[in-house]
């Protein structure tokens, strides 16, 4: 293992602020400035819409939405609508897909696979299921996944479910799929865990899921001075 990867942890950080965080850095991996990177965050309220995606997912009203304090984006990933929120672990992976394959379809199968050894460790059983990307427990989508690329630099990601408000997927349907659920770790554990502990979880097996050195992530004078903020 000689590859390497930094992780960046953002905190509670705005859509779209971290959206052009993850556009400017994949120019920096395209030209080599900065090797792969993984930024972990969590967002405030929102959905975004896929490239497959259509807004008559969205149940809920205009009011409710404003009400609820909820952004609606539509983005360049894979994929249909998906939440964000407090309670969740965002991942967004600026990889050079060249150093792993420059497949797209095993790239979201290794995504799901560090997942899937993660909720192995607190005893949930976890996998796929046809046709359906994604993490399941069972019938219930556990973790979304879905993906952009250019010039064979990813990004965009995954959103995990620790223990997010469960009411806000009650107001789209989650990725489209009508006969299907979603559910989150404390729901399936009984009990909350840590978000450290699931960072530093999820970090160990997407480390070796892609062969990667995880290594500290950015400090703030580090991150200004490779992409200028």
């Amino acid at each position: 293992m000689n590859r390497w990867c930094r992780v960046l942890y953002l905190g509670l950080c705005d859509y779209l602020k971290a959206y052009n965080l993850q556009k400017r850095l994949v120019k920096e991996r395209v030209t080599g400035k900065i090797p792969d990177t993984l930024l972990l965050l969590s967002h405030p309220p929102v959905y975004t819409i896929g490239r497959s995606g259509s807004r008559k997912h969205i149940l809920a009203p205009d009011y409710v939405l404003e009400r609820e304090g909820i952004k609606v984006y539509e983005v360049d990933r894979g994929g249909d609508i998906t939440y964000h929120g407090p309670g969740q672990l965002v991942g967004y992976p600026i990889l050079n897909l060249r150093q792993h394959g420059s497949d797209l379809h095993k790239l979201l199968r290794m995504y799901e696979e560090v997942f899937i050894r993660v909720l192995a460790e607190y005893g949930v059983e976890a996998g796929r299921l046809d046709r359906y990307p994604g993490v399941w427990a069972g019938q219930d989508k556990i973790c979304a996944v879905g993906i952009g690329v250019s010039n064979w630099v990813s990004y965009h990601g995954w959103a995990f479910n620790i223990n997010p408000d469960m009411k806000y997927f009650s107001f789209i349907t989650p990725c489209g799929i009508r006969d299907k659920g979603v559910t989150s770790l404390t729901r399936l554990l009984g009990r909350d865990v840590p978000e450290f502990e699931i960072m530093a979880t999820v970090g160990g097996h997407f480390g070796d899921v892609f062969n990667l050195q995880i290594e500290a992530g950015y400090s703030a004078a580090e991150l200004s001075e490779a992409v200028g903020i």
